[in-house]
């Protein structure tokens, strides 16, 4: 029997070990390495273009010669005005893409010594550059599954029965609840949204799904109607979970993944952020083929490409 390649070597290609083994200056140079690729890891001013800088070697900075701006490798990037080391910072990322089922804030600021806060932020970051990979998707194709699933809203009990109400009336509910819809590819790309009512979906595929695609999709009424437009295929899941190739296991399988992130790993999501951790499960579902290397590279990658978040800068001047 074949091994998995998730357990075998070729999957682990980074290790908390080598980035510590090799110090501040080999983690500053692949931040270089990766921004800068196309001059060698040599710098470019993010604002006029020019190839040519000073190198202020005390504090890692550079000086353009044309323009006279002062810029670092972070400067522009969701990473501006990081105050972590580039070893932290690379370990952090290690660290994250390690997660099969992602990794909580308070475990990351103990691995890392830092406070709660700051691995907060930074883990919602490295979320939203995840996002950011998806924002370019713009038509999926094949065939496509189409789902959705609840999260939040839960309601504690009282202690006595005579005091425990019906969670399934609408007066009794937090109003927190939420629905993710996952539309997936077959050996493809996921999008996850979220919205208020699993509905909402039909919209959402006329948007980004092909009309040359198949839809498959369970045997839910709001469904019915992605017939106009599609060829589509369901399936009753009170009599399967697949018949002749008709399921929708894959996209079940990203919430199954969602979940496990949810419930045990973070055990509560604010329905503000609840996209970041959907676009972060989505990430690790559609990339489990590869290492963890390779991993880490994209996320540093496209953190190099995102530009200051809107969301999470200011956020230590704000309440948390």
């Amino acid at each position: 029997m074949a091994q998995h390649f998730l357990l075998s070597a070729q999957a682990r290609t980074l290790s908390l070990k080598d980035i510590y083994k090799g110090g501040e200056d080999a983690a500053y140079k692949t931040f270089c390495a990766i921004r800068w690729n196309e001059t060698n890891g040599g710098p470019v001013c993010p604002r006029c273009g020019c190839v040519e800088a000073y190198d202020i070697s005390t504090r890692r900075k550079f000086k353009c010669k044309a323009c006279h701006h002062q810029f670092s490798v972070t400067s522009g990037t969701i990473f501006a005005s990081r105050k972590m080391d580039f070893t932290d910072l690379l370990a952090a990322i290690c660290i994250f893409v390690n997660g099969a089922k992602g990794i909580s804030a308070l475990q990351l600021s103990r691995d890392l010594d830092c406070q709660y806060k700051t691995a907060f932020i930074l883990a919602h970051k490295l979320r939203e550059t995840m996002g950011n990979e998806k924002a370019g998707i713009t038509e999926l194709n094949g065939e496509v599954e189409i789902d959705g699933a609840y999260f939040g809203g839960h309601i504690r009990q009282s202690n006595l029965k005579e005091n425990r109400k019906d969670r399934r009336l609408a007066q009794h509910q937090t109003g927190t609840r939420r629905v993710v819809v996952a539309l997936r590819e077959r050996k493809g790309r996921t999008l996850p949204f979220v919205v208020r009512q699993e509905g909402e979906g039909v919209d959402l595929a006329k948007r980004f799904v092909s009309r040359s695609a198949t839809m498959m999709a369970d045997e839910a009424t709001h469904w019915d109607a992605l017939h106009d437009g599609w060829h589509v295929g369901r399936i009753n899941h009170s009599e399967a979970y697949s018949i002749d190739g008709i399921c929708t296991n894959q996209v079940e399988s990203y919430f199954s993944r969602l979940r496990r992130m949810v419930n045990g790993q973070h055990h509560r999501v604010s329905p503000r952020y609840l996209y970041q951790y959907a676009n972060h499960a989505a990430w690790l579902e559609d990339h489990r083929r590869r290492s963890n290397g390779v991993n880490a590279h994209a996320v540093i990658h496209n953190a190099m490409q995102s530009p200051v978040s809107r969301v999470w800068a200011g956020y230590w001047q704000r309440a948390a």
